[in-house]
């Protein structure tokens, strides 16, 4: 089955197209699953308003669009619903209520930010490995997500392959493998950035030979912020070969939350 669940909408301030435009350049694609997985609100203490994720206001237009675009395509595509969240330890309970009453079907886990993005810089542009490393420990010790986005994000700024990170690495994926997590190898780097990522980026060689090591679980995810991104054959059949060419398992699905 050919499947993606990292798709994001103009909700978020940094993706562009319409929802349905997603569903139309997934068909044409070839892909028989697609879910829907935006940058997910929060309701904070705080006055702080997030620059890249939806509005708590924006969820309910959110839901109605995918739902619809599910029943408008049912013959053509199975389209999940789906949201992305960090871990944040304050807003735990809060998120759980939330998804609850939301009727999703999953939840991915991406470590973007520690504590709250009210507080801590994005570990897209801060290498700071302790940090990360204790916050995306703890997100994966939580039973909400399906998976872990691009867990080897902290390269980004960090940008070179040490002792230091080795050891991030290895705690990260002798933590998934304890707790069953699925990994995401994410295309968005070689989108972005082409090959000489896998060495000084994400997604990078180092840390998914360390994952094949572990024994973990390997899901790839677009991380499409495009309509145009859908079209990642290329990139998705060159992650398929080179985490099967390191012995890991590829999985395409993972169970929902409302048993779907």
């Amino acid at each position: 089955m050919k499947a993606n669940y990292h798709t994001h909408t103009s909700r978020c301030f940094h993706a562009t197209g319409k929802d349905e435009e997603y569903v139309l350049a997934a068909i044409d694609a070839g892909f028989d699953e697609l879910g829907f997985s935006d940058h997910g609100p929060w309701r904070y203490h705080s006055n702080y308003v997030a620059n890249m994720r939806m509005a708590v206001s924006d969820f309910n237009g959110y839901r109605d669009s995918v739902l619809s675009l599910k029943e408008k395509y049912a013959d053509k595509i199975c389209i999940r619903f789906g949201l992305e969240y960090e871990y944040f330890p304050a807003y735990m309970e809060w998120l759980r209520g939330f998804i609850d009453g939301g009727g999703l079907d999953y939840i991915i886990f991406a470590n973007h930010y520690a504590i709250s993005d009210e507080i801590n810089p994005y570990f897209g542009h801060s290498a700071d490995l302790n940090l990360y490393l204790d916050s995306i420990l703890a997100g994966m010790d939580c039973d909400l997500y399906c998976y872990v986005a691009h867990p080897d994000l902290i390269m980004r700024p960090y940008g070179k392959y040490d002792s230091a990170v080795e050891r991030v690495f290895e705690k990260i994926c002798r933590r998934a493998k304890e707790n069953d997590r699925i990994l995401e190898y994410n295309l968005l780097g070689l989108r972005r950035w082409g090959e000489s990522v896998r060495q000084n980026g994400y997604p990078n060689d180092h840390f998914w030979q360390i994952a094949a090591a572990e024994g973990c679980r390997a899901i790839i995810g677009t991380d499409a912020h495009a309509p145009e991104h859908m079209n990642d054959e290329i990139y998705r059949s060159f992650a398929e070969d080179y985490l099967k060419s390191l012995g890991l398992e590829v999985v395409t699905t993972f169970p929902m939350r409302n048993g779907g």
